[in-house]
């Protein structure tokens, strides 16, 4: 069976098990429970681990497609940095103790980083953009959409026209068609997001929309749109640290709710009027 040069370890380790030995096999079991773990091993390691010679740790890796073992290192490392949860954590599991204030430490830092690169008049600008267009949409793709929800919810409340988008059922044309100049399109770009993602950017820029992007992908800045606020991520376990993200979007939601003025107290006092009547609250 070919492997695909894009295809997972994990994936070419599963579509080779047909073809391997026991010996190989055995490898192949240890590989498929913990696939982050071979960031960190040698290939002795990884063969005491196993049971195996090291003889058969390089049949096993040129059988998966990879010219050498420090070469399927190299990719495992890149699924880590990629944000994939399963090769971000390892056999032997984080310590409880400690765990809670690494994750807090690492929060904040997020924060710090992500602070120390936005730029106030921009967040204000996009607000603007926001509070004086037709219509906003947000959009955001796995991780990134209840956080695109989240904004897209606050930002109603004093805008009339905000959607998030891809909707239930929808797919990304009908979200996408009929932008134009006077709308305003936000999206949560974050990493491991689908491979249509530059191709959507790509189409809101194209409508004229004033477009901005929020998030953690790599390549951000090389992404067509008017603004970009990048965030910090990182994290001391298996799940990206998304604290920062949603520091920004609430941030943005709460500049747009500050500039919307007389117009915006207004539509939030017929919002409340109708917690009112409806007993909701």
């Amino acid at each position: 069976m070919d492997r695909k040069p894009r295809d997972s370890l994990v994936a070419r380790v599963r579509g080779a098990l047909s073809e391997l030995h026991p010996s190989e096999r055995r490898l192949a079991d240890v590989v498929l429970s913990f696939p982050g773990d071979i960031a960190s091993y040698t290939a002795t390691e990884l063969a005491q681990l196993a049971n195996v010679s090291n003889a058969t740790v390089s049949r096993f890796v040129r059988k998966i497609g990879y010219g050498s073992f420090e070469e399927a290192r190299q990719a495992v490392r890149a699924e880590q940095r990629a944000g994939a949860p399963l090769f971000r954590f390892g056999s032997g599991g984080a310590p409880l103790e400690g765990a809670v204030a690494a994750h807090l430490e690492q929060s904040r830092l997020n924060l710090d980083r992500t602070a120390a690169a936005l730029d106030a008049a921009e967040v204000d600008a996009l607000a603007e953009a926001a509070l004086a267009a037709r219509r906003v949409r947000v959009g955001g793709f796995r991780a990134g959409q209840p956080m695109a929800r989240y904004l897209g919810w606050q930002l109603q409340q004093v805008i009339p026209d905000v959607t998030v988008f891809p909707r239930d059922g929808e797919t990304l044309a009908e979200g996408l068609t009929a932008l134009g100049p006077d709308d305003c399109v936000i999206v949560v770009a974050l990493r491991r997001a689908p491979a249509l993602l530059p191709e959507a950017v790509a189409a809101a820029h194209d409508s004229g929309a004033a477009l901005a992007l929020i998030g953690d992908l790599p390549g951000l800045d090389a992404l067509p749109a008017r603004w970009r606020f990048g965030c910090a991520t990182s994290a001391p376990g298996p799940l990206l640290n998304h604290v920062a993200v949603m520091a920004v979007c609430n941030l943005i939601a709460a500049r747009a709710i500050e500039l919307s003025g007389a117009e915006g107290r207004r539509r939030m006092s017929v919002i409340e009027e109708g917690h009112a009547r409806l007993g909701e609250l």
